[in-house]
């Protein structure tokens, strides 16, 4: 399965890769809406932390033994059967934040918007394509490609 592989000598901390997150989830898929007039906004799924000089992007690392779906009290975080892509039926989670205590890369944060649901990266597979977060990093920091566990 294809994952997105952080290359932090390349990152230089621009954030894009969340910004491009945020609009690949937002209802109009344009930035300018996205960030000013919906509501709620989406959150990004990508972090950039940075303790500079280094900076890199994390997200969901969409494990083989996920413990999230393990603790998930609900069967809301799941993995794809067809896909392998760990995913969040928002109509099922309750916000009670266990996935986030478990998840070891603290790639799941809380969405507290509206409907109180946990939010983690989902390889924008509504797209079916590059995730926005690599197609649109400048220094190509982010890789999407498959490699071994």
């Amino acid at each position: 399965m294809k994952k997105v592989y952080a290359l932090e000598e390349y990152c230089v901390g621009c954030k894009l890769c969340e910004v491009h997150c945020v609009v690949a989830h937002s209802k109009s898929k344009d930035i300018i809406k996205a960030y000013k007039k919906e509501t709620p906004r989406p959150l990004p799924r990508v972090i950039v932390e940075e303790d500079m000089p280094v900076s890199f992007a994390l997200q969901c690392r969409h494990c083989e033994d996920a413990p999230c779906t393990k603790a998930c009290i609900t069967g809301a975080m799941h993995r794809d059967e067809e896909t392998g892509v760990v995913t969040n039926r928002e109509e099922r989670c309750v916000g009670c934040w266990t996935c986030i205590l478990v998840c070891p890369y603290g790639a799941i944060v809380r969405n507290e918007e509206g409907k109180k649901v946990a939010t983690k990266c989902d390889l924008c597979s509504q797209s079916g394509d590059i995730p926005a977060c690599v197609k649109n990093c400048p220094n190509e920091a982010l890789k999407f490609e498959e490699r071994g566990e």
